[in-house]
């Protein structure tokens, strides 16, 4: 054995080794799981609700109904997409090292995009929550920014695979900035653009859901006052409601994105 293979072979094994430990101290750092005594009496009710669901929860013309929290929660989700939409647009295109020629300029709205990635949606709730008060609205901002970091992202790597050859076609024909903007950059980067926006929709109807639980408006809201009742049977149907919402989501989004891609 060569000496270039000994050290392939001994890093592969360092490598191997640290992981494994990684995931010993993980492990061991874990605290003894406990079965509690009412546990299996708790998710047995709970599968009772969804078995025997409120049905009249459904809707309820006199007040609060499933209906109307997954509305609520649908609205959250697509007012927080379409925000982080218009607001990830011009991050992109100067966090793209092909657009901006500008290192300072690139790097540090690569740094925006990554240091908005950092905080989840449900710690953005709580600082949003605190700003403006519980609410539908602190359930968008926290959605709106927080989806900027990783729409922006996307793009911006999207932007940097074009193909600059029809810009520099346009150019050669005394095309201005603009028009060589508009009809060589943006057209390719177009259906990347609503392929993203849409997969986004998908991951903020979920977000919003469980913001509500924290008091950001949705439907998460009515499930943990469900909850802390124990009323079951309305679990139940909200559980419902939300697995069949999701699931009309992914489908009308994915055959979108098939269309588009």
């Amino acid at each position: 054995m060569t000496k270039q293979r000994l050290y392939v072979y001994s890093r592969r094994l360092l490598i191997i080794a640290a992981v494994v430990l990684i995931y010993v101290w993980a492990i061991l750092g874990l605290p003894v799981i406990e079965i509690k005594e009412t546990s299996m009496e708790v998710m047995g009710s709970i599968f009772s609700g969804l078995l025997q669901p409120d049905l009249d929860y459904i809707y309820d013309p006199a007040g609060e109904d499933l209906l109307r929290g997954l509305l609520d929660t649908l609205a959250i989700a697509f007012l927080g997409t379409v925000i982080a939409g218009f607001l990830c647009i011009p991050f992109s295109f100067m966090a793209s090292s092909n657009i901006v020629k500008t290192r300072a300029i690139v790097g540090t709205n690569k740094f925006i995009l990554s240091f908005i990635r950092v905080f989840p949606d449900i710690v953005l709730a709580l600082l949003f929550i605190k700003a403006v008060g519980p609410g539908a609205f602190a359930g968008v901002l926290a959605l709106g920014i927080g989806a900027v970091g990783m729409l922006g992202k996307l793009i911006s790597e999207s932007i940097e695979g074009v193909d600059l050859s029809a810009r520099e076609a346009l150019i050669a024909t005394g095309g201005n900035p603009i028009k060589t903007f508009m009809f060589a950059i943006v057209p390719e980067v177009l259906p990347n653009f609503f392929s993203f926006i849409m997969y986004r929709l998908e991951v903020n109807v979920r977000a919003a859901t469980v913001l509500g639980v924290i008091g950001a408006g949705g439907i998460g809201t009515p499930l943990i006052f469900a909850l802390s009742v124990r009323d079951w049977e309305r679990v139940g149907i909200i559980l419902l409601g939300i697995i069949v919402m999701v699931t009309v989501i992914d489908i009308i989004s994915g055959k979108i994105r098939a269309r588009l891609t």
